[in-house]
């Protein structure tokens, strides 16, 4: 989600500073409940945009970072696999090679403002631990 469409309800939950998302760069991980189960997730920002997912690969569910928080091939243009090789455009988590298909990137809501990223929970997707 990105700062020109309407936010979820609430205020979200308060992700990272908006410096921690450095352009095309590391990403930020954090912990949530998918479906009850613990998984992981990341947030990165591409062409100005902050973007999450879940941290699963579409073709075969494993987490797809080639070092920790490291998401982007070589020329920091797509979200690619390191298991796989499946290749993600960053901005829609939609597949764009490899063999996720039509699947796409379990997508979460996200917005920047004010220098913080907020992460706004579904029903599907909850904070790992909360207060």
């Amino acid at each position: 989600m990105n700062s020109s469409t309407t936010p979820p309800a609430g205020d979200g939950l308060l992700l990272c500073d908006a410096a921690d998302l450095p352009e095309r760069g590391k990403a930020h991980c954090f912990e949530v409940l998918q479906y009850g189960q613990p998984a992981s997730a990341f947030a990165l920002r591409y062409e100005g945009q902050a973007v999450a997912y879940l941290n699963r690969c579409a073709h075969v569910p494993t987490e797809m970072d080639w070092q920790e928080g490291e998401f982007l091939d070589g020329d920091k243009q797509y979200i690619i696999c390191s298991i796989h090789g499946a290749v993600y455009d960053p901005l829609t988590g939609r597949c764009v090679t490899g063999m996720c298909g039509r699947i796409g990137l379990h997508k979460i809501d996200v917005q920047e403002r004010e220098g913080k990223v907020y992460w706004y929970p579904s029903r599907d997707t909850k904070p790992a631990f909360e207060d």
